[in-house]
């Protein structure tokens, strides 16, 4: 009897992405572009050899002669021509035309991005974003992960995004230099990434965290990186703008830690009174009179800092700031305490906490002399939060009336029975939250991860309550 094959359906196999490459220029371009299609090929792609053929095109220029920038253009132009999905790389991206406007994008509006050179990541950011890459099992088979940003402990709604490591300051009572290093800025293009990847799967809350938030690109001397193929400053103003654009079309919150009070955060301020970032600023002041801040050899002066609260509150009245400070340093004088209590009422902080100074071995501030007793700066700690909880609740008590947007942190039985959640003004963990009643109407629901409106109806302690709306 002779057997009879069965035809077997063919398995339909997704079409393997297809990459166009032209390489311009000198051997320095040559090994850019190298850099990138060994990037391509490990992802997954494919080349083409036809502009027809491919899904895009990348063109890495040359900007060096004349000549070199006619040819780069034209190539351009029969890439767009022939393919209409067109990414430039290379220096002739980095080159300004009439007006300081990007000379690429003058000439050829619609290409897709536009990077300068040395720039491996921003491209493939740029391939990602107009070409899915295929499947990747190291990262899309992690149960629970955000893609490129990986797995993360705390609940799916709110992130950490860490922009750098270590710091350079050497402030007597502290050993993180020693053990993290002076400061190393992450490359602004992989955290705007992270950042995008984090939105996408669902988080509505990132918050930025670094040693010196304020500090970021000092050490690479705020190097232009690229993001979504534009240049961006590697430095805090742009960074905390790239955040919000990127924020706004999921309706997501960015919340800024660890910001010194360097001038140049004056500049922000504008940006989180416009709401491109929520109006909370934490600032680890640590203490406000000048000469206990240079024992701890800390950055600023406590005048200055008092004036610039002042000025960033004038530009933007619904700020929040949060920070700690430390009772009885070693040879803190109780005039010098006296004045950071008056410094507290002054500055009118929202949130503070306090630590008693304690000895960390291996900090210079403990050779200083004049170390008080445990008892005393114990006392000190606990006076201290008592004028502190005065301010913080004085200012809570204002917000009794007012209509706020809430995240919500916890909703049993879909918020039934009211919930949990935090305002603008309060960072998960440490500062204080949004005791959600029950709603009024029936039809209302809560749900964790998602925000409320709810109206502020009376303060418990370092909380508010409120009736969701």
């Amino acid at each position: 009897m002779s057997e009879v094959a069965i035809p077997v359906p063919m398995k339909s196999v997704p079409a393997v992405p297809k990459v166009g490459f032209v390489s311009l220029g000198c051997p320095k371009a040559l090994t850019d572009s190298e850099l990138i299609l060994t990037r391509l090929s490990a992802e997954g792609y494919a080349t083409s050899k036809t502009f027809e053929g491919a899904d895009l095109v990348i063109v890495n220029t040359c900007g060096f002669i004349d000549d070199a920038v006619r040819e780069s253009l034209d190539t351009i132009g029969e890439a767009l021509a022939d393919n209409g999905r067109v990414i430039v790389t290379g220096c002739l991206g980095a080159k300004t035309g009439e007006g300081g406007a990007n000379l690429v994008r003058q000439m050829h509006p619609s290409v897709l991005a536009v990077t300068g050179p040395h720039a491996t990541q921003e491209v493939m950011d740029a391939v990602h974003a107009n070409l899915p890459k295929p499947h990747d099992p190291f990262i899309d088979l992690v149960p629970g992960s955000f893609g490129v940003a990986g797995l993360k402990l705390t609940p799916r709604h709110y992130a950490y995004l860490k922009i750098s490591e270590g710091c350079n300051h050497r402030c007597t009572f502290c050993i993180i230099p020693s053990m993290r290093g002076d400061l190393v800025s992450r490359p602004i293009g992989d955290v705007l990434k992270e950042a995008q990847a984090l939105f996408e799967g669902g988080v509505k809350e990132l918050l930025v965290i670094s040693q010196d938030t304020s500090a970021y690109g000092v050490d690479v001397k705020y190097r232009t990186g690229f993001w979504d193929g534009k240049p961006v400053r590697t430095r805090m103003l742009d960074l905390v703008r790239s955040l919000g654009e990127i924020a706004a079309p999921y309706g997501a919150w960015v919340r800024l830690h660890y910001v010194y009070p360097y001038p140049s955060v004056d500049d922000v301020v504008p940006l989180m009174a416009g709401g491109a970032v929520l109006p909370y600023l934490d600032v680890p002041l640590q203490h406000s009179h000048p000469d206990v801040l240079r024992r701890m050899k800390r950055p600023a002066s406590g005048e200055k800092n008092l004036e610039r609260i002042a000025r960033w509150r004038e530009m933007c009245p619904e700020l929040v700031i949060r920070s700690t400070f430390i009772a009885g340093f070693p040879g803190e004088t109780e005039e010098e305490f006296q004045h950071l209590l008056d410094f507290v009422r002054e500055a009118q902080i929202d949130r503070a906490g306090c630590f008693a100074y304690s000895p960390v071995a291996g900090a210079t501030a403990n050779e200083l002399p004049g170390m008080l007793p445990a008892e005393e700066r114990e006392a000190r700690r606990a006076r201290f939060m008592q004028v502190a909880e005065e301010v913080s609740t004085a200012r809570l008590r204002r917000r009794v009336g007012a209509t706020m947007q809430v995240l919500v942190d916890s909703a049993p039985a879909l918020g039934r029975k009211g919930g949990v959640g935090r305002s603008y003004a309060d960072a998960p963990e440490i500062d204080g939250v949004v005791r959600l009643l029950p709603p009024e109407k029936i039809s209302k629901t809560l749900k964790v991860g998602e925000f409320t409106r709810a109206r502020i109806v009376a303060t418990e302690g370092h909380d508010l309550v409120a009736l969701p709306i």
